[in-house]
């Protein structure tokens, strides 16, 4: 090989590490997505094109997981005038596009064990258009001002290659050692074995997707900077420090997906097979597959390519299909396309909120699809579950680049969409003229999306509370599953590992079939999970009760988790149960162990719509043990350690002698009793808003909770109609247990609440209380 454009390792290596430091000064947030095996076992991974930065991070990438060099094609104007940056770009492995030996060199590479690069959109694709009106994939060229296919450099070396490696297999099977031996020298091998134990691997070619979001078209430091050391700049390269400074500059989410693996030899029908055959036994020198010359000398070998010809496009139309299968879908990308369609329908404008809705309910419908790559926004349902209820900062976003483009006007209660939505504009201009389209662009290969979208904006005026109240309890599934892959690094397995908890930790939703009018929401405790209150949730539902009990968040998942956690958290938690359950039922009665029993006072004491009873059991107010005091203390210096070190605190965590195991976490987070110290000063200066009936039940013996905290809570209150019982007990987790019939000391509290209509007394509230009338 030409010495002038081998790769430098030294020159590689340094340009890793930089990047290694300058990577914590940008903005954008890069994350590779892949699985089974793509990096190691790749050969020729794709890209599409969109940014001219984003062309040295494939490199990065596949270099920090494999080790491996890569070799990179760029346009060959980056080669000529400057000697010196043409150095460094050899040395970096990038080689330009109409180097006469490309093929047989990438081809030399990937024996070598090197990966190849290539963007075979073979520019920047800057509308992300990349389908035609008739539904083909086909992207916009510059330098022919037309709509073509992508390049097929990348099928060619594919099938070229593997059409050598059949030969070195079959003079290997013949014996035929000199061949296979010189032809080992010839690509720079260091042995006749390390040929062919190449040959045995299929040659293998990796689409992925790189996707950016979101999509900012605000003015930023880079270009003004450009405008006062250069002068006017051009409209083009002003697009480019708007659009890719803000990508790289602003916090940005990089997305690159690698998709499935394409290995053309086993593709190949049984001509194919014959013709690639016959090519291999006609070539002298693995670099003749690659000479067109060669190949048309002779009329049967001309033959023979031609009819590899359909092999080489068909190959290439299915990695392009594949590329832009890989998107990852964000909220601007649904808004966007529902905003066509939309408009597609004749509307001008529409209801803000049913907008907000309809992406609500496209993610929802969309989720079902796990072909469909979500970005981790609207997988995340703490963030997307808000288009219910208020503004995101996703939505905002998006709602206020579409104002800033002139594209759409926003008023209080509607979403107006403006003529310059249909207007076509230029290539160079296109991404801060119309971001909707690019965004719209970039997903009409999905065709889940549409679907999805198309079902939303037919349904979300009809859909009915119960309807939203499922799709939001399922959201309630999805967020345990997504905190519990959140916290389940390296660095959190050690403490993961040591938990005892085997019960069902995922919040539950039971519906009778002739369900009351009355719901109950069960509110579990402490480091445990909506198991706890499972026998009783039961009962219930056995009763005839709609019963929902929903997950604190940071229980049920991981220690680590609770200790990122507050607790408005989990009041959060309870609040959102209360909504689920309130599209179910009018009313809603709350039932609460310990840390639960608070929550569901502080619920009570809210003002919450539907809320028709609260039960409290074992609730804290005081504690037994008396170094609760101290929690705040070692809160504080923990959070000292923490800012100072790299360590995580004195003492993050605490173990925990639990009542039931199965169900408690065996590790206690020190900031989680601190923030249950919160909670309680929080309880005690508002429970006495409490305006519905309550029932107070404690053990007389309690060795976690001061039975002192019932009779405080007793006389905090300020109702009328409220009741406390004492259960003979030395045990704290009377409700799970069912000491002393708690269960239906329960269930007849409800009975009468159920029994009884608004405005109407309760009767017999407190057989063991104190006289309340």
């Amino acid at each position: 090989m030409d010495d002038a454009i081998e790769l430098n390792q030294q020159t590689y290596d340094w340009c890793v590490r930089a990047f290694d430091r300058v990577k914590s000064l940008l903005g954008v947030r890069i994350k590779l997505h892949h699985e089974h095996g793509q990096i190691e076992q790749g050969d020729i991974f794709l890209f599409n094109h969109f940014a001219r930065m984003e062309t040295f991070i494939p490199q990065y990438l596949i270099y920090k997981e494999t080790g491996a060099f890569c070799r990179s094609i760029a346009a060959s104007e980056f080669f000529k005038g400057d000697d010196r940056f043409a150095k460094v770009l050899y040395d970096l492995g990038a080689v330009p596009s109409d180097h006469p030996d490309l093929m047989p060199m990438l081809a030399r590479d990937i024996l070598k064990g090197r990966k190849i690069v290539v963007f075979p959109e073979g520019g920047m694709v800057k509308d992300r258009q990349v389908l035609d009106d008739r539904g083909e994939y086909s992207v916009y060229s510059r330098s022919a001002r037309s709509r073509r296919k992508h390049h097929t450099g990348a099928a060619r070396l594919a099938i070229g290659l593997q059409i050598v490696k059949l030969r070195v297999l079959e003079e290997h099977r013949r014996g035929n050692h000199e061949l296979v031996r010189s032809w080992a020298e010839l690509l720079d091998l260091p042995s006749r074995d390390a040929l062919i134990e190449n040959a045995r691997r299929p040659v293998t070619i990796v689409p992925a997707n790189i996707t950016f979001y979101p999509l900012r078209i605000t003015d930023n430091i880079l270009r003004r900077g450009a405008e006062m050391l250069h002068g006017n700049l051009s409209q083009r390269a002003v697009e480019e420090l708007i659009v890719e400074g803000n990508l790289f500059f602003k916090t940005t989410d990089m997305d690159i997906r690698l998709g499935d693996a394409i290995s053309p030899v086993q593709s190949w029908v049984w001509w194919e097979r014959l013709l690639a055959a016959h090519l291999s036994r006609s070539i002298s020198a693995p670099s003749d597959i690659f000479d067109g010359d060669f190949l048309r000398l002779n009329l049967v070998r001309k033959t023979a390519a031609k009819g590899l010809g359909a092999s080489i496009r068909r190959l290439r139309d299915r990695y392009m299909r594949d590329i832009y299968g890989e998107v990852t879908v964000n909220t601007s990308h649904l808004a966007s396309r529902a905003i066509l369609k939309i408009l597609d329908d004749g509307n001008k404008q529409f209801n803000l909120d049913e907008f907000k809705r309809v992406i609500y309910l496209a993610i929802k419908k969309l989720q079902r699809h796990r072909h469909v790559h979500l970005h981790r926004s609207i997988c995340n349902p703490t963030v997307y579950r808000e288009l219910l209820h208020a503004e995101t900062p996703e939505m905002n976003q998006f709602l206020q680049s579409a104002v800033d483009a002139d594209l759409i006007e926003l008023y209080p209660n509607k979403i107006s969409f403006k003529d310059k939505l249909a207007v076509e504009h230029g290539f160079d201009s296109v991404r801060l003229e119309n971001p909707v389209e690019v965004y719209a662009n970039e997903v009409e290969p999905i065709k889940e999306v549409d679907a999805a979208l198309t079902e939303a904006i037919n349904e979300v005026g009809s859909l009915s509370r119960s309807a939203y109240a499922k799709l939001m309890f399922d959201d309630e599934l999805i967020a345990l599953e997504w905190d519990r892959a959140l916290f389940d690094k390296p660095r959190h397995r050690e403490i993961n590992h040591r938990e005892t908890a085997t019960a069902d930790p995922n919040p539950y939703l039971l519906i009778p079939q002739a369900a009351a009018d009355l719901g109950v929401l069960l509110v579990h405790g402490f480091l445990a999970s909506p198991a706890e209150v499972r026998s009783l949730g039961d009962k219930f539902f056995a009763a005839g009760y709609t019963v929902l009990a929903p997950r604190l968040k940071g229980h049920g998942s991981s220690p680590w988790d609770l200790r990122e956690r507050s607790w408005h958290d989990w009041f959060g938690s309870v609040e959102h149960g209360r909504e689920i359950l309130n599209g179910l039922c009018e009313r809603i009665c709350v039932v609460g162990f310990s840390t639960g029993g608070a929550l569901a006072l502080l619920l009570a004491a809210s003002q919450a719509h539907g809320i028709e009873a609260v039960a409290s059991v074992c609730a804290p107010i005081k504690f037994r043990n008396k170094n609760m005091r101290f929690v705040p203390l070692m809160h504080g210096a923990n959070r000292i350690v923490r800012w100072l070190s790299k360590y995580e605190g004195l003492m993050p965590f605490r173990p925990n002698e639990s009542e039931h195991p199965h169900i408690n976490y065996r590790n206690m987070p020190i900031r989680s009793l601190y923030e249950l110290t919160r909670l309680v000063a929080r309880l005690e200066t508002e429970i006495k808003h409490v305006s519905c009936p309550v029932c107070l039940v404690q053990a007389t013996d309690d060795r976690v909770v001061d039975p002192a905290s019932a009779t405080l809570a007793y006389d905090l209150v300020q109702v009328k109609e409220k009741e406390i019982h004492w259960i003979e007990s030395t045990r704290h987790g009377i409700l799970s247990e069912d000491i002393g019939g708690t269960h239906a000391l329960l269930l007849d509290f409800v009975a009468r609440v159920a029994a009884r209509r608004s405005g109407q007394p309760v009767d017999e509230m407190g057989h063991s209380a104190p006289n309340c009338t």
